[in-house]
């Protein structure tokens, strides 16, 4: 991974570390800027409007990150305070600092899920429309598309929309974290509309595979967005000059989604390399979208910080996921040579630290 004195490494930590494109940076020096919490911003509002259209929705807003979208989404459906019914394994009840609990005061209700989905008859047995002697009415319903920690699994659309017509037999709103879904619409061969079509809200982040430098859209209803509004500003996200980054992600939205696949591609070549040396460094069934599982064993001597450490010494930089898995993720700087290069280390570690360990855990 070297060439000449200088040190070349394949990132496959996350598809944030993503850069923005030529085009991206021409729209920054030419955006139109305007104060968006005073009269607007131009390039916001077009930002904006792109995102309603291409999901579906009446408005979008745009806000600093995914997490932040996610928190207003809960702020906007808590009216009455009550539940959030969501899955376990899923990147707000995970990831997001318990600000839907938090922030937000709704009580989250987990639904276990495999592959992303939730069990649907205990997803039933949880909603409640009302108040009742048992508890608070639910508040939301929360799906995720793609599945972050289940290593990026697509739910189906079948699922989707079994979810939404649950919830709203009992009067529930269905938000999406749909931080990759356009990599989920790739997976699926469908336009992000069919995916977005079974949420009442949805996030989705401008700043991973789309390669935008930072940001995200929450978009829904008109009275929604009208509310969240507010709240971006309770949350510290009033923007300014917002435009310069705003231009980057209208550029991403227009140029970036249809390549996606490829990053999708890339990480199912990844997957089927890795199975091939040892079908138990990965998951049984690969996720189609750009996020891989690598299995490692929990022993001292072989355990994801000693992988991290090892990858990182041929070049490839990856993020331990939990005490016994490395999380691989591709991305537009992420090419069919550092797919094989990836693979290649891969084996070369899995050789030297675990030939004399234990056997694997269950996969």
């Amino acid at each position: 991974m070297t060439s000449g004195n200088t040190e070349r490494f394949v990132d496959l930590r996350s598809d944030t570390v993503t850069r923005p494109t030529a085009l991206m940076w021409e729209a920054m020096q030419a955006a139109s800027l305007g104060d968006d919490t005073l009269e607007g911003d131009p390039t916001v509002h077009a930002l904006e409007h792109l995102a309603a259209v291409m999901t579906g929705k009446e408005e979008a807003m745009f806000v600093v990150s995914g997490t932040m979208g996610n928190l207003i989404a809960s702020l906007c459906h808590a009216t009455r305070g009550g539940e959030a019914v969501v899955d376990a394994q899923s990147h707000m009840a995970k990831s997001e600092a318990g600000g839907m609990s938090r922030l937000a005061h709704l009580y989250p209700v987990l639904i276990p899920s495999v592959r992303g989905e939730m069990d649907l008859d205990q997803l039933a047995g949880a909603l409640r429309p009302d108040f009742s002697r048992y508890g608070q009415p639910t508040a939301m319903v929360g799906v995720e598309s793609t599945h972050n920690h289940s290593g990026g699994y697509v739910p189906s659309l079948g699922y989707l929309a079994d979810v939404h017509a649950l919830a709203s037999r009992a009067r529930v709103p269905v938000h999406m974290d749909g931080a990759r879904v356009f990599n989920a619409a790739a997976a699926l061969g469908v336009g992000v509309g069919q995916i977005t079509s079974h949420c009442d809200s949805l996030t989705f982040c401008l700043s991973k595979g789309l390669s935008a430098p930072m940001g995200a859209m929450l978009a829904g209803s008109h009275a929604m967005i009208e509310q969240a509004r507010t709240f971006r500003r309770m949350t510290g996200g009033g923007l300014r000059q917002a435009g310069i980054m705003a231009a980057a992600g209208k550029v991403a939205l227009e140029t970036m989604v249809t390549r996606l696949s490829d990053d999708n591609q890339r990480a199912q070549r990844l997957w089927a390399g890795l199975a091939q040396i040892d079908p138990q460094l990965v998951d049984t069934v690969p996720s189609k979208s750009n996020i891989v599982r690598l299995r490692v064993a929990e022993q001292r001597e072989c355990n994801p910080s000693a992988w991290e450490a090892a990858l990182a010494e041929c070049g490839i930089l990856a993020r331990a996921s939990g005490t016994s898995m490395l999380r691989l993720v591709t991305h537009r700087h992420i090419g069919d040579d550092d797919i094989d290069d990836a693979i290649a280390a891969i084996a070369s570690i899995r050789d030297r630290l675990v030939a004399n360990a234990s056997p694997f855990g269950a996969v």
